[in-house]
């Protein structure tokens, strides 16, 4: 093989920047798609999109017409609860709710339905399983986790990985099972302060010990890929580190596959940059994922071989690795991916079959921690209420990773065949001879015997997960307002509670008289129903068995050291109850805040959308479209909203004016916000953002509060004294936008900019904080105050 062929095997890029034609030219091992990523960049895509998408990259990648060395290429994917980037394919709970069932029959078979369906699709690689230890709940990928300890990842981690890839040697003859990726190496689970992409500190035996089961086992049962971590490891990052990636992995655990980066992480190494980095080839990064800038990284690392900065013999041994990968996953025999065994059928993709095993999953990762006077199940001929923003809302029921990257911006139509808990529980009610009304607020025409309140976590992945505090929702209270309007009434309450992690809830289970923790249970919310329904004699037709794979805990901070995971638990791992149990918990528990009372910043957005914010687009035609996807446009078309790469992987916004209409973006709650106590405190309006395109034209900034109630700035001469592609965080204090007429009390828009001309600005952070440092806050000189 020629030079240029071998480093091409060794760069992967992304679906939306490089095509067939770029794989024949530039002879490129791997592609993927990120969360978010679809053929044609069409969310609804086929499976016949898909399928002919595999197709074309596969023959491109044999051609041999410029150069090539006709090797298949091999086509990643994250799919982290079933072919999750796919509409309508099975959706397994995330893996917090598989470790509370405790049950390794379960999650080879549901490796094996994975396999199955992404095989439909003609892929051959999944980005999984994850197999972090996860010391920490504030950390955005919790739900990621089996467990807190590592003995349920250990006994987990293997039957994953014989599911996706089959018994050894199946790999090579089976079509339907795919290549599985052990992640991400190694402690990702345990940075300081949860902190994503944070820095792990232990001693390389407590690193090992703690963090290194899930890997031995894997590599055991004949994992063929390793992702390296985003992380540190005492202040050095995973994805530049010889010892941990070469010795140890490679040596030590005797690692024969290879190892591929995540999204970028290369480029997070000292003194390398997205586009360049040969300390994390010399450290043992095998196949570089560079989404956008394959091409220039390409280049690079030809020219750092050619220089000797890279040595030949670490180039071979990289592409001996992929090679061998490709040969063990019968990539050279099995042929056009549309001639495969299963491939374009689509009645497997959500079949019944893999549904019917979805819902076992969903049954037994329930964790009861609370059911007075035997409140459940539910009995026969009872009129339910079925309450809270959760019951009818699949989205959010899936969490993050789902269709979209964070798993925003879905609705209910986007799972064909997939059940609410609501369908679940309706269906389950009714078949008893009862009956059921739906109302997400409480509202009822005919007073119910009992109320079933779904609500939870809004979805989010990495990094925008993260929190400083085991705080339900930063704090708000409209859940718990509704179970207590519920009990006020009379109605007794059994609460569902959707979420990624354990967290403090001491006053939502004081006012419930059941809890139940239904995790992130995915496509089968029907699966609830089993369980908390009795048949129509009123016998238990499924009972509670999961049990916590992490703690529960009591406080939502350490009291001691806030660095620190919360240490204070009210419920051990391994507690649950089952029907008839004796209480669990004490009848009040405390709930008091053990955090230092302050007033707390009011994010709008940061990486994604912040309840209760929404974005939206308009102009003259209409005011008001909601921003959603990948990308939105007004409907005349001036302005265009995209979701960007900013400082991490689709954590941006750019807003982008062509001219010619008047067109505003903004974000806009359904009820005011009183920020009347961050103006108190010092408080502003801070924006990271970044200028693309300086404003040809005037461009004015809003703060509303119920229009015509707002304040305005033109922010024309501003904007353009920031230079174009520089990152910037600035603020204007709430202080201001008072004098200008905003009523703080009841603030509906906190960002509205509005222009007709050409103008293009990136936001990556929104919020409104308190004690905003003076030097930040933007002069009057550089904006014109309209009062």
């Amino acid at each position: 093989m020629t030079l240029e062929q071998k480093v091409g095997q060794m760069v992967q890029g992304e679906i939306k920047t490089v095509t067939p034609a770029d794989l024949t030219k530039y002879h490129l091992g791997s592609i993927l798609n990120g969360g978010g990523s679809f053929p044609n960049e069409q969310k609804n895509s086929t499976m016949r999109d898909w399928l002919d998408l595999s197709d074309q990259y596969y023959l491109a990648s044999l051609d041999k017409s410029q150069g090539g060395a006709g090797i298949p290429v091999v086509w990643g994917t994250d799919a982290v609860h079933g072919h999750n980037n796919v509409i309508g394919a099975t959706l397994f709970p995330h893996n917090i709710g598989l470790g509370a069932a405790k049950n390794t029959d379960l999650m080879k078979r549901i490796g094996e339905i994975t396999a199955r369906e992404v095989s439909v699709t003609g892929i051959d690689w999944v980005f999984a399983p994850t197999v972090a230890v996860v010391k920490d709940n504030r950390w955005g990928r919790t739900y990621e986790g089996y467990s807190s300890e590592m003995p349920i990842i250990k006994t987990y981690a293997g039957e994953i990985v014989r599911g996706l890839q089959g018994e050894p040697g199946e790999l090579r003859t089976n079509q339907q099972r795919v290549i599985a990726t052990a992640k991400h190496f190694i402690g990702d689970g345990a940075t300081y302060r949860g902190i994503d992409q944070g820095d792990t500190k232990m001693s390389l035996d407590e690193l090992l010990k703690q963090h290194g089961a899930g890997y031995y086992e894997s590599i055991d049962a004949g994992v063929q890929t390793v992702m390296a971590s985003f992380n540190s490891w005492n202040g050095l990052k995973l994805h530049g580190h010889k010892f941990l990636l070469t010795d140890v992995l490679k040596g030590q655990m005797g690692f024969d596959g290879f190892v591929v980066s995540d999204w970028n992480g290369h480029g997070q190494v000292e003194g390398c940059t997205n586009k360049s980095c040969y300390q994390a080839i010399n450290a043992g990064i095998d196949m570089v994922m560079a989404p956008q800038d394959w091409k220039a990284l390409l280049k690079d690392t030809i020219s750092k071989v050619k220089s000797g900065d890279i040595p030949m013999s670490r180039i071979d041994d990289a592409v001996t690795r992929i090679l061998r990968v490709k040969l063990r996953a019968g990539l050279f025999e099995k042929g056009l991916p549309s001639s495969r065994e299963v491939a374009g059928n689509t009645a497997l993709i959500g079949a019944k079959a893999h549904r019917d095993v979805a819902r076992e999953a969903v049954r037994k990762s329930l964790v009861l921690l609370k059911n007075s006077e035997n409140i459940l199940p539910l009995r026969a001929s009872q009129h339910v209420l079925i309450a809270g923003d959760g019951a009818d809302n699949i989205s959010k029921q899936n969490g993050g990773w789902t269709i979209t990257w964070q798993g925003t911006e879905n609705k209910n139509s986007d799972f064909p065949g997939a059940s609410s808990i609501y369908d679940g529980l309706h269906q389950a009610i009714t078949n008893n001879g009862g009956s059921t009304e739906l109302n997400a607020e409480g509202e009822w025409t005919k007073k119910p015997d009992l109320a079933v309140v779904v609500f939870g976590e809004e979805p989010y992945a990495e990094g925008q997960g993260d929190i400083p505090l085991l705080t339900y929702r930063d704090g708000q209270t409209k859940d718990l307002e509704l179970i207590q309007s519920l009990k006020k009434q009379g109605i007794p309450v059994v609460s569902i509670f959707l979420t990624g992690r354990p967290l403090w809830m001491n006053a939502e289970i004081n006012s419930s008289n059941a809890f139940v923790v239904a995790w992130l249970p995915g496509s089968e919310g029907s699966g609830i129903a089993d369980v908390l329904v009795a048949d129509a004699y009123n016998k238990i037709r499924y009972d509670f068995t999961g049990r916590l794979s992490y703690d529960w805990p009591n406080k939502e901070v350490n009291t001691l050291d806030d660095n620190l995971a919360v240490d204070d638990i009210l419920l051990d791992f391994g507690q649950g109850l089952s029907y008839g149990e004796a209480p669990i918990l004490a009848e009040l528990l405390n709930e008091n805040s053990s955090s230092q009372s302050q007033v707390e910043s009011n994010i709008i957005f940061s990486g994604s959308n912040r309840d209760p914010w929404s974005a939206y687009v308009g102009d003259s035609s209409d005011w008001r479209r909601t921003v959603s996807g990948q990308s939105t446009a007004t409907p005349y078309g001036a302005l265009t909203v995209t979701t960007v790469d900013g400082i991490v992987q689709e954590d941006s916004r750019m807003l982008n004016w062509t001219g010619g209409y008047e067109s505003q973006f903004y974000w806009q709650a359904q009820a005011p916000s009183d920020l009347s106590q961050l103006a108190a405190n010092g408080g502003a309006l801070m924006m990271t953002f970044k200028i693309d395109k300086h404003p040809e034209g005037t461009v004015t900034q809003r703060m509303d509060c119920g229009w015509p109630c707002s304040g305005s700035i033109e922010m024309t001469d501003f904007f353009n004294s920031v230079p174009e592609g520089q990152w910037s965080t600035v603020g204007i204090s709430l202080e201001r936008f008072s004098k200008l007429g905003v009523d703080l009390k009841k603030v509906t828009s906190p960002l509205l900019l509005i222009t007709k001309d050409p103008f293009a600005i990136t936001f990556n952070d929104v919020r409104v904080v308190p004690n905003a440092p003076e030097k930040s806050l933007i002069k009057c000189d550089r904006a014109h105050f309209n009062q």
